[in-house]
């Protein structure tokens, strides 16, 4: 028993570790806990992480934070998957609340504007790296799925919103058509769920806006498969344009936010409840949002062997892979308008998206904090 305390006490400070300096995205993260607790450490053998692996594909939630829940759960069952999962998730979370403080005490200040100025083009920039590494990772040379993923970036730039029954028949068209896929790839899906909110928080933060903020960021978690970019569409149509809880400008700084610190992109729901209701708008959004990744793994995880196997979910997982891979596309274009206003902003994007391409490509908080920079000379030059 105390070897078990001390190995879920080292599994803890581990992922406390992990998510405190994991920067790189959900494939760099899970290659970290391949080679630290299989091949180094010994504390997860292979076949158990191939396993969460394609849990982490096949299951709602972002990939890295799901990974990290299972191989918590494989090795302390309920008591190491909530130790894992909050270790991982926490420091960014605590970094989120002190940038969200500040923006909140500052955004007003010129240098608070000239800094977001120069990290939202950057975004853009991450944004559109994503969806072609995406592209590449997910499409192949399938021609059913270019068009489902053409179709849906078109929609989602047009509409400015994602339409759900296009992410579903987007997984249908691929079962029907019965056709056989890999699970090689990270899944990115979105599932229908419809959290009932009310338009306007204006006021104090009662506890029917605190409610609804936590329905609603729990929902907004079931539209996350693999990259948490994913949520980010979705989050604009509801956040910025069905709800008006945030104007265009200040979702793109909660992306940027997410995009400074380490661990999971969909932290940033933090710094949008932070902007709606304070500290406990902020603690609600993030349990809303992590709570129920952490219940489908304890639950299904001892299951999911049969679902992983079946050849019909893998079909539809592909379908909505490349219709939200189509939707990262498409906001990147939405947000695209907003963000590169100007000449600067649009040589700051094209130069951090240059970066991106490079072999030895500079590290995304690099470049953003390169970009914040830029974006204070230049506002104090104008």
């Amino acid at each position: 028993m105390a070897d078990e305390r001390a190995s879920l006490r080292a599994l803890l400070l581990y992922f406390l570790r992990l998510g405190t300096l994991g920067f790189g995205g959900p494939i760099a993260l899970a290659g970290h806990m391949e080679q630290d607790l299989v091949e180094q450490r010994g504390w997860i053998s292979a076949q158990e992480y191939k396993e969460g692996l394609a849990f982490a594909q096949l299951a709602p939630g972002p990939l890295a934070a799901q990974l990290a829940i299972y191989l918590g759960w494989v090795r302390g069952r309920v008591l190491g998957a909530t130790l894992a999962g909050i270790a991982f998730v926490a420091p960014s979370f605590l970094m989120v609340l002190v940038l969200s403080e500040l923006y909140v005490r500052f955004g007003g200040l010129p240098w608070m504007q000239g800094l977001f100025y120069g990290i939202g083009a950057a975004v853009i920039a991450i944004i559109a790296r994503s969806a072609l590494k995406l592209v590449r990772m997910t499409l192949g040379r399938d021609h059913l799925l270019w068009i489902l993923f053409a179709v849906s970036a078109v929609v989602t730039a047009w509409t400015e919103s994602e339409i759900i029954w296009v992410f579903l028949v987007c997984g249908l068209v691929p079962l029907l058509r019965g056709r056989q896929t890999t699970p090689a790839t990270p899944a990115l899906a979105l599932l229908p769920v419809a959290p009932g909110i009310a338009a306007s928080l204006g006021g104090p933060a009662s506890l029917g806006v605190l409610w609804k903020i936590l329905t609603y960021f729990a929902g907004a978690s079931l539209f996350v498969f693999g990259s948490g970019l994913a949520i980010v569409p979705f989050l604009y149509g509801g956040v910025v344009r069905q709800f008006h809880w945030l104007t265009e400008r200040q979702f793109l700084d909660a992306v940027a936010v997410s995009m400074i610190t380490p661990g999971p992109v969909v932290i940033t729901v933090a710094f949008i409840g932070y902007l709606v209701a304070g500290l406990a708008g902020a603690i609600l959004a993030a349990i809303g949002v992590f709570l129920p990744v952490y219940l489908i793994t304890v639950l299904l995880a001892p299951r999911f062997h049969r679902v992983a196997k079946n050849r019909q979910v893998k079909a539809f997982v592909d379908g909505v892979t490349a219709a939200a891979t189509g939707a990262i596309a498409g906001a990147a274009v939405i947000l695209g308008r907003r963000a590169l206003m100007d000449g600067p902003t649009i040589l700051i994007a094209l130069v951090t998206l240059a970066l991106l391409l490079v072999p030895k490509k500079v590290p995304e908080p690099v470049l953003i904090l390169a970009a914040g920079i830029a974006g204070l000379v230049l506002k104090g030059m104008w």
